[in-house]
């Protein structure tokens, strides 16, 4: 695995090599930025280039064929720690970071960077899905991010500095990654097997995201999509009929939760999309959008009520219904919760009151 696969973060490579050289890398980072635009490989292939039994580390420039770069690639290092959220938890549980309970600072990522180095120079801990941090898990941290053992280096893979403690954020130099560029999207997709020509409609559509794009290949969610944008783009939305249909969408994606609950978060991200793109318009007179998109957000513009303020308002409803999703919340209360709050913003023409 070479630099070359990694696209579109040639700025990223470009300060950590530059660090390197400098002897200035620091000990812990936070990667932020859009979900699906390679921060975890790029996470990855920084380890590699650390842990190169061939090359030097300030070269950034791993081999891809020693042991050490086979392994990292495997995630079978044993100077790489890997922590990610189980795919059944609402976080990162407390034990991988420090040990159970029967183990605390005995096991787990704190206790395994600490570690003296089996192979390599250094040890490198990648906490993927750093935004699943709760509270415990992120103070259980704080004296490894404040004061990392020599020759360690600590990353966090997260979406945006925002979801993290200010404690997190203040131990960490904080990496920012951009989406990826079109051409860019369009060259990983056609990796993947896709011809040229659904890769560039894949890639126009997608935001610069990877992950995006692969979801966007399913057509019952495209066909989704234009229902979706047509139920939000007039004065009112009908939220029992809205609600219907989202349910639907949900339950053809299977008996399992984990599945169902990608799904639904496919169907929020599309509401947020389009809510964003009406903000723009309103404040701005323009946004790029596809065609369709386009088509739906200029009606929305003209008719649905509260323009900047009511858009706000929906984009917000939208990333706390993700949020819920994310601590599993029951997915029909939530349903019905998140196309009623659109309802009622519409209605209104701006977010409803809460009581204090």
């Amino acid at each position: 695995m070479s630099w070359s696969d990694i696209e579109g973060h040639d700025r990223v490579v470009g300060q950590f090599r530059s660090a390197l050289r400098r002897g200035r890398l620091f000990g812990s980072y936070l990667f932020v930025g859009p979900a699906g635009i390679g921060k975890h490989t790029f996470a990855v292939k920084l380890a590699q280039a650390l842990l190169c039994q061939t090359r030097a580390e300030e070269d950034l420039d791993p081999c891809g064929g020693c042991p050490a770069c086979a392994q990292v690639a495997a995630r079978s290092h044993p100077d790489l720690v890997t922590v990610a959220r189980p795919a059944d938890k609402a976080t990162i549980p407390l034990e991988l970071l420090i040990g159970d309970k029967e183990h605390r600072m005995r096991d787990g990522l704190c206790h395994d960077i600490a570690l003296t180095p089996f192979m390599g120079k250094r040890k490198v801990a990648i906490i993927d899905d750093a935004d699943y941090l709760n509270i415990e898990g992120a103070n259980s941290l704080l004296k490894t991010l404040e004061e990392p053992p020599p020759r360690s280096v600590l990353i966090l893979v997260g979406t945006t500095p925002a979801k993290q403690l200010p404690t997190i954020r203040s131990r960490c130099q904080i990496v920012r990654f951009a989406p990826l560029g079109e051409e860019a999207l369009v060259r990983l997709l056609v990796r993947t097997g896709l011809d040229a020509a659904e890769a560039s409609r894949l890639a126009r559509d997608a935001g610069g995201s990877l992950q995006r794009a692969a979801q966007m290949r399913d057509a019952s969610l495209w066909e989704f999509r234009s229902h979706l944008f047509a139920s939000l783009c007039g004065p009112l939305v009908e939220s029992p009929r809205l609600a219907a249909a989202v349910q639907s969408l949900v339950e053809a994606a299977g008996r399992e939760a984990p599945p169902r609950r990608a799904r639904l978060h496919q169907v929020i991200d599309m509401a947020v999309d389009f809510y964003r793109h009406l903000l723009r318009v309103l404040s701005a007179g323009q946004a790029r959008a596809d065609e369709e998109l386009a088509r739906y957000v200029a009606e929305a513009a003209e008719a649905v009520p509260g323009g900047v303020e009511a858009a706000a308002a929906c984009i917000d409803l939208c990333l706390e219904a993700g949020e819920a999703i994310d601590r599993f919340a029951h997915q029909v209360n939530l349903i019905e919760y998140w196309t009623d709050g659109l309802a009622e913003i519409y209605r209104l023409g701006r977010a409803p009151l809460r009581a204090s």
